[in-house]
């Protein structure tokens, strides 16, 4: 297996649909523009790639799970949006580009994402190719991933993070919940498309919770290591702003002793569980060594 032949593969995949998304200009095209103009920013996909991999690995057909992958880039996407808001992180920078409410205004800002968050959920419960039970189990497993005790739960610990300082468990809780959940969805929903096993489900699981760990600590190291201009969006505010990460709890060294840790764990979590898994050991071989 090539490994970046097929990441160039499943990108174009995405990119390729998400193009069609919102393509119609209805009488509220500015909402349309401002939904676009997020979704469509680039990136490299690795929501919606974890779940079209997974649901390969799984035995089943890719195209069945585009759909899914769609909706969860769809509810990041609108997460960045309203992250970025300036009641929120007040950033300026996304993925290289002003953010959302800089080019269309706060308020299109959260309507644009309120409205792909809906798009969301439309896009599971009308998927073509699975049956309504499957959509259904889709649906649930990212409504409760995305909401009050997922990643909305895990913007408001970091949120009231930034008044007071937290200890690593306490980090580590508010990232498996802002960060991690949506990686699992991903990463589950991929399974369901397939039709896969509890045990499929439950490996998928694991193999995210450590790669959003690891990802979220790489994170953390690339915010002091790396430019805005690499990374697309600002980066030094957490160290400005007294913000209590990985890197100023454990240092840099250590930061990379747990990055390797837990892409091993990541690896381990899908041993003997009949999944096709060189691409997706790659994957988190990539994600681990990420410069941007």
């Amino acid at each position: 297996m090539d490994y970046q032949s097929e990441l160039h593969r499943y990108q174009q995949m995405i990119e390729q649909a998400l193009n069609g998304c919102f393509s119609d200009r209805p009488a509220h095209a500015a909402l349309y523009d401002a939904m676009r103009y997020s979704l469509l920013a680039g990136g490299k996909r690795i929501r919606p790639v974890l779940t079209l991999a997974f649901c390969k690995a799984a035995g089943g057909r890719e195209e069945n799970a585009l759909p899914l992958a769609l909706a969860i880039e769809m509810v990041h996407t609108y997460s960045l949006i309203h992250d970025d808001l300036p009641s929120m992180d007040n950033d300026d920078l996304r993925r290289g580009r002003p953010t959302n409410h800089k080019v269309y205004g706060e308020d299109t800002a959260i309507l644009a994402g309120d409205a792909l968050q809906s798009a969301a959920f439309a896009r599971i419960l009308s998927a073509p190719e699975l049956s309504p039970q499957r959509r259904a189990e889709a649906a649930l497993v990212l409504a409760r991933a995305a909401g009050e005790d997922g990643m909305v739960a895990g913007q408001i610990l970091d949120m009231e993070g930034e008044r007071r300082a937290l200890n690593v468990e306490e980090i580590g809780h508010m990232n498996a919940l802002k960060t991690g959940c949506l990686l699992e969805a991903a990463c589950v929903m991929g399974v369901i498309a397939a039709g896969g096993s509890e045990a499929q489900q439950k490996a998928a699981r694991d193999y995210a919770a450590a790669v959003g760990l690891a990802f979220q600590v790489r994170d953390d190291v690339l915010d002091v290591t790396s430019t805005s201009a690499e990374m697309g969006k600002t980066v030094g505010k957490d160290e400005q702003q007294n913000k209590s990460t990985y890197v100023s709890l454990l240092g840099l060294e250590k930061c990379h002793e747990v990055i390797a840790q837990q892409t091993a764990l990541a690896r381990r979590a899908l041993e003997n569980m009949g999944l096709e898994t060189d691409f997706i050991y790659a994957l988190a071989d990539d994600l681990a060594g990420r410069d941007h």
